[in-house]
């Protein structure tokens, strides 16, 4: 199969691309930037220049493939009406490009999309006052394409995609925990959190491609529940430093980002149990705990990754 990609050069995008190329199939990158295209090159696959807010470029890219795959994403954040135009016009380009023609539309979304405090399947409505409700129109305009002819799918991946070069929420708590000399969790810790080995993930996308039946939503979970305190209690052993419980306000201030406390706040607990039965995944790559062990995510490149993504004001920049 010839899959166009967007969002091959992101943090998850390369492995997706050479677990493809592993598997016989031939990819095409939208890139927005050189490094982006030297990026595809180096894994393999041919770069096609544009952006999301190329829509022609998208369409071009789409019509030549036998598959697409959207995983881009971006804009203003603290606009979630620009995230859900951007979003969604790229989904609406891409489908239109492969319309009527029973070829594979696969797109990304989010598990934080369901309801908290419970475990959420593949087959519950997202959640309209979840954290990440503006993914939610990108998810219904991709399925809407299953009634156009199209094999369109939907891939909610886990909050947390780890492995190396992780520069994710994760690395974020290590950030704050060598700052502060402190690794905290909110309230009791109890709160459970969805993650996914980045490989793992990549064979997902690639099934998902080949296999999945239209208006298919996967969940891209390898772990449904990882309390947040034995994550703050395995970094609090890689730094040989004590663990704190703090309150919604104090994790503001020791993460330094008043957003990632609330996503950390969250108990969002997630099955894969469809997923994994319709499609025959099977992650077995290393666990959040195991990675955190035995990844790079100790190194002080780890950090200052992380403190460029959620504190562009850090210390990092003054030095």
């Amino acid at each position: 199969m010839h899959v166009f990609v967007t969002g091959g050069s992101g943090q998850t995008g390369p492995a997706v691309v050479t677990e493809l190329i592993a598997a016989g199939h031939t990819v095409t990158g939208l890139a927005r930037s050189k490094a982006a295209a030297d990026r595809l090159e180096s894994l393999g696959a041919t770069p096609h220049p544009g952006s999301l807010d190329d829509l022609d470029s998208l369409r071009s890219g789409a019509a030549a493939a036998d598959g697409v795959l959207h995983m881009a994403y971006g804009g203003d954040y603290a606009d979630p009406d620009d995230l859900i135009r951007r979003d969604c016009g790229a989904i609406e380009a891409l489908g239109q490009a492969l319309a009527g023609s029973g070829k594979p539309l696969v797109s990304t979304s989010g598990t934080l999309v369901t309801r908290a405090g419970r475990v959420s399947t593949e087959q519950e409505a997202p959640d309209p006052d979840s954290v990440a409700a503006f993914r939610i129109a990108g998810e219904q305009t991709c399925l809407s394409f299953a009634e156009c002819g199209l094999r369109a799918v939907v891939v909610r991946l886990a909050p947390t995609v780890h492995g190396p070069g992780d520069y994710g929420f994760i690395p974020a708590l290590v950030a704050a925990a060598r700052r502060s000399g402190v690794s905290a969790y909110i309230g009791e810790g109890a709160n459970r959190w969805p993650a996914v080995h980045r490989a793992d993930a990549a064979v997902l996308f690639r099934l998902a491609l080949e296999k999945a039946p239209a208006g298919s939503v996967l969940h891209g979970v390898g772990e449904s529940a990882v309390t947040i305190r034995s994550v703050a209690e395995q970094i609090a052993h890689m730094l040989d430093i004590p663990t704190a419980s703090l309150t919604l306000d104090q994790a503001a201030a020791h993460l330094g980002n008043p957003f990632l406390a609330r996503f950390f706040s969250l108990d969002v607990p997630v099955s894969s149990d469809h997923t994994r039965a319709l499609l025959g995944w099977k992650p077995h790559h290393e666990t959040l705990l195991d990675d955190l062990r035995t990844g790079d995510y100790f190194t002080p490149e780890a950090s200052i990754r992380a403190e460029r993504v959620w504190l562009p004001h850090g210390a990092h920049e003054h030095s």
